[in-house]
């Protein structure tokens, strides 16, 4: 199939996302999905819509400089697609423009056609302008996200950081050794690269065949520092307050050797239905699913009979500011309020689930998100709040640093 019909796929994601606000991963899942593409073609409509949304203030900038002017938002995705092309995938220029210009109404050709001739001709000065703009232009960040992270990491760092999540994120998996050992996943996967620290873990570009087997399940290995600090042992109680999708879960079965009882709770039916069939694909026989949300009712019966637990995890839903580079719109959903939002909500959730864990037992809370309203200050309110709570060890991931999707994780003991 012809790369046109991918630039099309590309173009009807990036306004269904625009004008339905639904999730990037959704959009373009649901996108691809209707089109019978060639892996080659997939991957090229997937880094157009990608590469747009991840680029999206730097390629208005190039707009701005080459039509003054109003310029509505239909032909706006076009031109952002064919300048994507043109500076950042470098795609050959006859191409860029002449299939680009093909993606519009023929009343639109002649405009669109002059624009990108015009920007290729001026391809140097473009970019020269680009490079002496402030860093929320060249790297497509809203100024507020800067600004804070330019206070926690330093200038350099937030400019690393920024940089980050505009790298494509290269796919991860943890060998799932409840089926297969390190050394025998190695032999059969042959395209596998292992990780320097993380032994478990490995780079894998093409998963499909060992997702299928259940032999691996694709995620960062930061992922591990929840699930490691938590530290759980076969035959404990242990559960697993906002489990779905599941990755957190399946390594914690594994850790726990199969033996014991692993509840994955979650509030969605949908996400739970994936969590069932992630665990099931792992070989996972310790799990039990229970829907519920910790911050509307009463614990379920299922929650009730098991109490009290050895072990609590909560993965607390947060703004994600960690894992930026993988969900490429959260930079564009996020709002300022959203970070005291989401602390108030964080609490809520540890405080309903603390009456389940036994004297002496252990919680993780962890998030995927960089911001101090959501990791230090959350552990600082608990402490001060719930005065059963011993702080014992607190660890992070920062991406720039630690070459990861950013983590955080922290482990207290519940006093008898």
């Amino acid at each position: 199939m012809a790369r046109t019909s991918a630039r099309r796929v590309a173009l009807a994601a990036l306004r269904t996302w625009r004008r339905e606000k639904e999730f990037a991963d959704t959009v373009i899942s649901s996108a691809l999905s209707k089109a019978e593409f060639r892996s080659a073609d997939r991957a090229f409509a997937v880094e157009l819509f990608y590469g747009v949304l991840r680029n999206r203030t730097l390629l208005d900038f190039w707009i701005r400089e080459l039509r003054r002017g109003r310029v509505d938002e239909d032909l706006r995705d076009i031109l952002r697609i064919g300048l994507y092309q043109l500076f950042i995938a470098k795609t050959p220029e006859h191409a860029a423009v002449y299939e680009t210009v093909d993606l519009s109404p023929k009343r639109q050709h002649a405009i669109i056609n002059a624009i990108l001739r015009s920007a290729a001709r001026d391809r140097r000065g473009l970019q020269r302008r680009a490079n002496s703009q402030s860093l929320d232009v060249r790297t497509s960040h809203p100024q507020f996200l800067i600004e804070r992270w330019a206070k926690q990491f330093g200038g350099g760092g937030a400019e690393a950081l920024c940089t980050w999540n505009n790298q494509s994120p290269p796919i991860y998996a943890r060998i799932n050794r409840l089926k297969i050992d390190r050394q025998s996943f190695l032999d059969r996967y042959r395209n596998a690269r292992t990780l320097p620290k993380v032994s478990n873990f490995v780079e894998l570009p093409a998963p499909a065949d060992a997702l299928d087997q259940g032999d691996c399940y694709v995620q960062d290995p930061s992922t591990s520092i929840a699930c490691e600090l938590l530290q759980p042992k076969p035959g404990e109680k242990i559960l697993d307050a906002c489990a779905a999708p599941g990755g957190k879960t399946g390594y914690l079965a594994e850790l726990m050797a199969n033996q014991g009882l692993l509840i994955g709770c979650d509030r969605e039916p949908a996400r739970l239905n994936l969590l069932d069939e992630n665990l099931a694909r792992l070989g996972v026989r310790i799990a039990k699913i229970v829907c519920h949300d910790w911050m509307k009712s009463a614990a379920p019966p299922e929650i009730l009979s098991a109490a009290p637990f050895d072990r609590i995890l909560i993965d607390a839903p947060c703004t994600n500011t960690g894992v930026m580079r993988r969900r490429v719109d959260v930079r564009w959903r996020l709002k300022p309020a959203d970070f005291n939002r989401m602390r108030a909500r964080q609490i809520e959730i540890t405080r309903a689930v603390i009456p389940f864990l036994k004297p002496g037992g252990i919680l993780v809370y962890s998030t995927c998100s960089l911001e101090r309203e959501e990791n230090e200050d959350v552990v600082q309110t608990l402490l001060r709040v719930i005065s059963i709570l011993q702080l014992e060890e607190e660890r992070r991931s920062i991406p720039f640093q630690d070459n990861f999707d950013g983590a955080f994780g922290a482990r207290f003991r519940r006093n008898g």
